[in-house]
């Protein structure tokens, strides 16, 4: 029987980006709860970023009080760069104080939501995107 014991990886990250389930994997591991998904919410109704996109209620460390998040899963970096300007464009519905809009990017994902969020919490979300997104698609 071989044992596995302190075992290091030093894997390279993933080639391929992690479906919404690794993504909110990873942001359990940073104490980042999530609930209240729906697919194809995109928070406007565009119908390029729609069937990108799933809205959700997120909360943990500082921010104490759920709020609502809008991601948008891109297939790869190409449709990232291409749409990316979009996400911005449709967060004017749903956005009620521009000056506290939040965002996190990492390739081929965006996360916006209305802010303001707490440090932790954001940086939660933003490690564990950059874990999801792998090699960025």
């Amino acid at each position: 029987m071989l044992g596995a014991c302190g075992v290091v990886s030093t894997t390279p990250p993933a080639a391929t980006p992690a479906d919404f389930p690794g993504i909110t994997s990873e942001f359990a591991k940073r104490g980042v709860s999530v609930n209240h998904f729906v697919s194809g919410d995109a928070g406007c109704s565009d119908p390029v970023l729609t069937p990108t996109a799933i809205a959700f209620d997120a909360k943990g460390l500082d921010q104490a009080d759920s709020v609502r998040i809008y991601i948008y899963i891109f297939r790869n970096r190409e449709v990232y760069e291409r749409l990316r300007a979009s996400v911005d464009v449709c967060a004017a519905s749903f956005v009620t104080d521009p000056e506290s809009f939040e965002t996190v990017e990492q390739s081929p994902f965006v996360l916006a939501g209305q802010g303001p969020w707490g440090a932790e919490f954001e940086k939660a979300l933003r490690d564990g995107l950059a874990v999801a997104a792998g090699a960025g698609g």
